[in-house]
């Protein structure tokens, strides 16, 4: 399962957690903006905006599982099983017909901000296509954030739901409406240091700091992930310099960061946090840390040839680094 958030100081940050059991050897991509998009029902995009991502490139195209843009429109693609529901191709008047595995370049490549986006989703079928016989479509739904606003695009059985998301996170199942509905449950929770409502009369004492908090779960089901990720990052204080803007960001991710053993998926097969993300979207710089290393790295889009028509390509920095000081 997965978790996405944003975070605003000077500048803007989107990013994700990436929790899986396995990789596909993900790198961090660049499309420029003259780089081909070839679409199954509808339109190529020859000419776009620039995107940079996490992204599994397969015959050259580009699955990402979440990226930013040039104009700071970000998106990011978590698993949404029993749920994500997509329908045959309509090849309908009015109807965008698009597969899972496009929507994220689909989107970023014509919008700038997420009202542009909502003229699109308006006409927007997730079809059923797969990409291949041995990559068939995930179930997906999507959080879509441009620093203004954020939503989440979740399609379902009676089509594709958008719904506003007023907290800027997102993790899997339940729908959103419900994960919303949930945090009413945690309402008396806060940052404080508690305050006894139990009995007023009674003289009980805070015995610990941040008893405030008592009642925040601490599951990694995607609901319990949900809650606290959300009051992790709406209760988040940060400076607004670059360094401590995503060292904050990338402390919300870890409050829900699946560690090896925890989850346990049977045959040896563990859950875990494969990568972590954090992008400046209003620099367009995409940070990460992988599960074997915690070191940030970074990738600027705007070093590329942005108007160039090839992929740019980084490995993930997956080897620790150790600093010895004596």
């Amino acid at each position: 399962m997965c978790t996405a958030a944003t975070l605003t100081t000077k500048d803007h940050y989107f990013g994700r957690n990436l929790d899986l059991e396995y990789s596909y050897s993900e790198t961090v991509t660049v499309a420029p903006r003259k780089f081909p998009f070839h679409f199954r029902h509808v339109e190529d995009l020859t000419e776009h905006y620039a995107l940079i991502g996490m992204a599994y490139v397969a015959g050259g195209f580009p699955l990402f599982y979440d990226a930013t843009n040039e104009k700071g429109l970000s998106i990011a693609g978590l698993n949404f099983p029993q749920n994500a529901h997509f329908l045959p191709c309509k090849n309908e008047e009015g109807v965008d017909d698009i597969a899972s595995f496009e929507l994220i370049p689909w989107l970023l490549g014509q919008c700038a901000t997420v009202a542009e986006a909502r003229k699109l989703l308006a006409r927007l079928n997730v079809c059923d296509d797969n990409f291949a016989e041995q990559l068939p479509a995930n179930p997906l739904h999507w959080m879509l954030d441009d620093g203004t606003e954020c939503v989440v695009i979740e399609p379902l059985a009676a089509g594709v739901r958008v719904y506003d998301n007023p907290v800027g996170v997102m993790t899997n199942n339940p729908t959103f409406d419900m994960q919303m509905m949930h945090l009413a449950d945690y309402m008396g929770v806060n940052a404080g240091q508690g305050v006894n409502r139990f009995a007023p009369n009674v003289p009980l004492d805070c015995y610990s700091r941040g008893m405030g908090s008592l009642g925040l779960p601490g599951g990694l089901d995607s609901a319990s992930r949900f809650v606290k990720v959300a009051f992790t990052k709406l209760n988040s204080v940060s400076a607004d310099d670059e360094s401590s803007s995503v060292s904050q960001f990338l402390h919300v991710l870890g409050s829900v960061c699946q560690q090896r053993g925890c989850c346990d998926l049977g045959d040896g097969k563990y859950e875990i946090t494969i990568y972590s993300s954090c992008c400046n979207a209003t620099k367009g710089i995409y940070y990460y840390t992988t599960y074997d290393n915690p070191q940030v790295s970074g990738v600027d889009m705007h070093h590329e040839d942005l108007d160039g028509t090839e992929l740019a390509m980084y490995p993930l920095v997956e080897q620790q680094t150790f600093n010895m000081q004596n």
